[in-house]
């Protein structure tokens, strides 16, 4: 594997960093099986980043001598809830609560202002008569490796942004990730017809938890995430 990365401005979440989802992935991608990735600082973009790996075989990766990222080996112990099917799902896409209030409005993974094969534009919204929200999601060909399977990175991406929704947005004000755990299976290939979910967890002053998950065309689970929000502050807007 490289040691450095250049995260293309493609791969945003806030105008001016890094999907926090999109990060992890790539770092958990020097991990066997599920990993935890703390993030300590919004990821750069456009510039070059060092991966390194510590005396206790954790994963970091640094701007300069700054730690942007952390990661380690986990057990991921979580349950996921049953999913709608792909129509259900593109139903509550329609309950989006962020097409027209939205606070990074172009995101790589949830931005409305993305393009199709631009962002993934997985718009998870309130699922009917569930505590859950939905969103189909069909992934490109620019998300697949050299066999067309979806690469561990974007499946990590699709685990982000639905987890902050399932909160309750609008009424949660704006938060960013702050830690993800998360096990992916990369067998999702383009143009199969997935649904991602999420579901809040439970919450702690200014620290939210959310579980998500990613279906594939065949039903099966091949992605699932536990991810901590950070709200942020009035300044931080």
């Amino acid at each position: 594997m490289t040691d450095t990365l250049v995260i293309d401005p493609r791969f945003c979440g806030p105008h001016d960093s890094a999907n926090g989802g999109y990060v992890c992935g790539t770092l958990a991608s020097r991990i066997p099986g599920a990993a935890e990735i703390t993030l300590r600082r919004p990821p750069p973009l456009g510039k070059p980043l060092t991966f390194a790996k510590t005396p206790d075989a954790h994963w970091q990766l640094l701007d300069g001598d700054r730690l942007i990222a952390e990661a380690q080996a986990t057990n991921l112990d979580l349950p996921v809830p049953a999913a709608p099917d792909f129509g259900a799902a593109e139903v509550a896409a329609n309950n989006y609560r962020a097409f027209d209030d939205h606070v990074f409005r172009r995101c790589f993974v949830c931005g409305p202002d993305r393009t199709p094969g631009d962002g993934l534009r997985i718009f998870a919204g309130a699922a009917e008569n569930s505590s859950i929200v939905a969103a189909a999601w069909i992934p490109d060909s620019s998300l697949a490796g050299d066999d067309g399977s979806i690469r561990s990175e974007f499946l990590w991406a699709a685990l982000d942004c639905p987890g902050y929704f399932a909160l309750g947005f609008p009424d949660n004000p704006a938060c960013l990730l702050g830690r993800m755990s998360a096990e992916v299976d990369p067998g999702i290939r383009v143009g199969d017809r997935c649904v991602v979910i999420g579901w809040k967890i439970d919450e702690d002053g200014r620290k939210y938890h959310s579980g998500t998950a990613v279906f594939g065309a065949d039903g099966k689970v091949h992605g699932r995430a536990r991810s901590t929000w950070i709200r942020l502050k009035n300044e931080q807007l």
